[in-house]
């Protein structure tokens, strides 16, 4: 039967094709998005997830659409990259406020129907920066291994009422940001990933259909990596 899922930050990039993903595998998909702007074939909400009244109008959107949301991805994310010497308190807070803030914002909503429903499944999109860190992200890496923890809280909190949360942690993804790097950079990246390449969005998705799925229903509080072997260890 189709599930009623919602992808924050679901109109581009990873969030798309995991949107796209669990889609073609037959659910029914909402996505958020600050814009708000059209997105073939699937549903859209406008929503900024640093703000709990559109975080609350969002999953309304979604449930008046397909009903209680049963698989929450939260991927919407920012970076506001700078040396800790020179990073203001502004770029700090915002990144935590989207990032780690917003996780806690969409699953505290997400939590109400899954618990009546007695089922769920919440996937936080991480990052191999959460694991490893990364000069000039200290904001970004907090939030991502934030992520982490606030997983595996709510693993402990939610396994009562057979809700899973689990963590997929991307390494470097093909996008355009990395199609613009130098290429030196773009050898230096590729020079530290075992497996010489960077993801696609699509392997992303494909990592976290396989936890909205039925063969990871034991799997809770797992940090899954995509990073072709970046943070291994981690």
């Amino acid at each position: 039967m189709a599930r009623s899922v919602l992808v924050t930050g679901g109109n581009r990039g990873i969030g798309l094709a995991i949107a796209q993903r669990l889609h073609a595998d037959g659910d029914n998909v909402t996505v958020t998005s600050r814009s708000g702007d059209p997105v073939d074939g699937l549903t859209v909400a406008t929503c900024d997830v640093r703000d709990s009244v559109q975080v609350d109008a969002a999953f309304a959107v979604a449930e008046a659409a397909y009903g209680p949301v049963e698989v929450l991805v939260a991927n919407a994310g920012i970076t506001r990259d700078q040396l800790l010497a020179l990073m203001s308190e502004d770029d700090f807070a915002a990144v935590l406020d989207t990032n780690l803030t917003g996780a806690y914002r969409v699953a505290k909503r997400a939590v109400r129907g899954m618990i009546r429903m007695r089922r769920g499944r919440i996937i936080l999109i991480s990052s191999v920066v959460g694991l490893l860190g990364s000069g000039g992200q200290a904001n970004y890496a907090a939030s991502k291994a934030g992520l982490v923890g606030f997983a595996r809280s709510l693993a402990r909190e939610l396994s009562t009422r057979n809700i899973t949360v689990n963590v997929v942690a991307p390494g470097f993804v093909e996008s355009d940001m990395t199609a613009a790097l130098p290429a030196d950079r773009k050898k230096a990246i590729l020079d530290s990933v075992p497996l010489g390449r960077y993801a696609s969005a699509a392997e992303v998705a494909g990592a976290v259909a396989f936890l909205a799925g039925p063969d990871a229903a034991y799997i809770t509080g797992a940090v899954l990596p995509v990073d072709g072997g970046l943070g291994m260890g981690h």
